[in-house]
């Protein structure tokens, strides 16, 4: 995060050298020239005030000679040249090949031949390859008899000037370096407690209710921050702690009472006579309390899975081959067929409490809910996002929603943040039949607690299997998803389907042998 932060201060810092830099850079460059310029205009005066005398005179060899010495010297042609363009004084070759390459070169010399004194010219840069030209007029105002013209090779003042923005450039980073090597400690003491407060979030949406944000490490206001959450996570898990504590001692203190209930009633039962209607009320009565057992039992079952929050990779294989036989012989005395279809070798991360106990309840309704003949399990790994459901609401950890026995329906239930297969993709598990099914406008109830299906309502059940299973599945990053099943034998619609989808976990490889007999770690 704090990359993000130097991605918006290097650019200000480069604006800011840009700002300063750049004018200056223009400054350098704009008085290298003009001190060029005075020198050669200094020169150009000094022969014109000498030319003026030597023609005026005749004697001409002094100066001719003098401009000669100046061009071996400092490599400029400078050259006297009359009204009618000749040139009269000065090395004639060089000046003749310089002028060549100047497409200004005659404008110049013109406005001297008139009188006017050259101004500077404004190709400074460093890319430019024009020369200097300057001209000064010999004689003054209407007695002007030539100009003395130099042209100046400009390639070692635009070499100066190249050198001089390079230093600024390297001054002008050093700020910037600063800046960077000042900014990255100081973004990461300042953004470090945020990442470590929002992998503590992440955790949290994930059931640990146990993880704590780090209150010593950063600025005040964050270690406020993180101080007050810290506050907010204990106040939670301690009201968490405490209903699961309510529920599972509710349900145990209440079991004693009512089996003594159910043995009182039961002992009722050699009193009663047979062609009376006390028999009839006899069999309510026990109904009515075996169906509160199983309410207390499915409570303090979903309490105790509950308080499990770690989950752990496990084979689906493994978790197949301690169910598969049971449930055929489950299905096979309620005369239905049961079908596996389950690749080998997929690996998940299983939820709290058992994969193989979601799988059993999953079979449970199938078997007691749906009048079904054909029960099929299958899985498969789904890649990236398309792992859920089409169609399908979710619900997150905190919203239980729950039909124990009887969702027949298209919901989903999962983790309450982001969708599962986010990353590595999940394990799609599925238990489809071809029963009676629900209709698509109780699928957003099925996921409820202690909702029950209208057609189940004489059915032995809770309404609380589906409702755990779905929480122990978003638990463990996953979901749990009510679809539509099998097609029913007769035509009439479609069964039932329960979709668990779990992370999938990479398989684990094994270690790989050197040449030296030394194994190398596993790679997972």
């Amino acid at each position: 995060m704090h990359r993000r932060l130097l991605v918006v201060l290097v650019p200000l810092a480069v604006l800011l050298v840009a700002a300063l830099g750049v004018p200056l850079s223009v400054t350098v460059a704009e008085r290298e020239m003009q001190e060029t310029y005075v020198d050669r205009l200094n020169d150009v005066g000094r022969f014109a005030s000498l030319a003026e005398t030597a023609l005026s005179t005749g004697r001409t060899e002094a100066l001719h000679q003098e401009l000669a010495r100046y061009h071996e010297l400092y490599g400029i042609p400078v050259a006297v040249i009359d009204i009618s363009g000749t040139v009269l004084l000065g090395p004639t070759g060089a000046y003749r090949e310089a002028a060549r390459a100047e497409p200004a070169l005659p404008r110049i010399v013109t406005a001297a031949l008139a009188g006017a004194r050259s101004e500077p010219s404004g190709a400074w840069a460093p890319w430019d390859d024009s020369a200097l030209v300057v001209a000064e007029p010999v004689g003054r105002d209407s007695e002007v008899v030539g100009t003395v013209v130099t042209i100046s090779d400009l390639s070692r003042t635009r070499y100066r000037i190249l050198v001089r923005w390079t230093q600024l450039a390297g001054l002008g980073l050093l700020p910037l370096v600063a800046l960077v090597a000042v900014a990255w400690p100081v973004s990461a003491w300042v953004l470090r407690p945020v990442r470590e407060l929002d992998a503590a979030s992440s955790r949290i949406s994930r059931g640990d209710l146990t993880i704590r944000a780090d209150a010593e490490a950063g600025p005040v206001e964050l270690r406020r921050l993180a101080g007050s959450f810290n506050t907010m996570m204990d106040a939670v898990e301690n009201a968490v702690q405490r209903q699961r504590a309510f529920v599972s001692d509710a349900s145990h203190q209440l079991r004693n009472p009512l089996t003594s209930l159910r043995l009182a009633v039961e002992s009722l039962e050699p009193h009663l006579r047979a062609d009376g209607d006390g028999r009839q009320v006899y069999d309510v009565a026990v109904d009515e309390l075996k169906a509160m057992q199983r309410m207390l039992n499915s409570l303090q079952a979903s309490a105790r899975m509950e308080s499990i929050r770690t989950a752990s990779p496990v084979d689906l294989d493994a978790v197949l081959a301690t169910r598969v036989d049971r449930w055929r012989a489950l299905t096979a005395t309620a005369g239905q067929t049961l079908t596996v279809d389950v690749p080998p070798g997929l690996r998940l991360l299983e939820p709290p409490g058992g994969l193989g106990s979601i799988l059993d309840e999953l079979i449970s309704n199938a078997l007691r809910l749906s009048d079904a003949r054909v029960v099929e399990v299958t899985a498969r790994v789904v890649p990236g996002d398309a792992g859920t459901g089409h169609g399908s609401s979710s619900a997150g950890i905190g919203h239980r929603g729950s039909s124990a026995d009887t969702g027949h329906g298209s919901s989903s239930a999962g983790i309450g943040h982001g969708n599962p297969s986010a990353a590595g993709g999940v394990v799609t598990i599925a238990v489809r039949d071809d029963g009676q099914g629900i209709d698509a406008s109780e699928r957003a109830q099925a996921l409820q607690r202690f909702w029950r299906s209208p057609r189940h309502q004489n059915v032995p059940g809770t309404g609380l299997g589906l409702a755990i299973c779905a929480d122990l599945a978003g638990a463990a990053g996953g979901e749990l998803r009510l679809e539509e099943g099998l097609p029913r034998p007769d035509g009439s619609g479609h069964g039932f389907a329960a979709v668990v989808a779990l992370p999938v976990v990479p398989p684990v490889v094994p270690p790989v042998v050197s040449s030296s007999g030394v194994p190398a770690p596993p790679r997972v």
